[in-house]
């Protein structure tokens, strides 16, 4: 299904570097609760599903691609602000979709 570029330029996929990653007690399937900062957007939380391929405590300093503008979503206890975005590997895992160089945090996907 083809969309307008109208329909695009609605998607706001900004880059963000993440500040603090911890395991997400309670959550049904395995997760972590990550607080990612976009800038003058500010620090924004994440749920991500991304135990396999990646440790807690290698994710703080990652720069990480997320959508920034779907309406929050209560996952849990937890209010999951954005998307962070990423693509299923032969197995299912999910890795992270990331820029190749350092990015300013907020900068958006042109």
């Amino acid at each position: 299904m083809a969309i307008s570029w109208e329909d695009f330029e609605k998607i706001e996929l900004r880059i963000g570097t993440i500040e603090r990653a911890q395991v997400f007690e309670g959550a049904k399937k395995p997760a972590y609760q990550l607080w990612i900062n976009f800038g003058e957007l500010g620090i924004k939380k994440s749920s991500a599903q991304i135990t396999t391929l990646y440790k807690a405590e290698d994710l703080p300093g990652k720069q990480v691609i997320a959508v920034t503008n779907f309406a929050p979503k209560q996952i849990g206890k937890f209010m999951s602000e954005v998307l962070v975005t990423g693509f299923a590997d032969a197995d299912g895992n999910i890795a992270l979709a990331v820029p190749d160089l350092p990015v300013p945090n907020g900068s958006r996907l042109i």
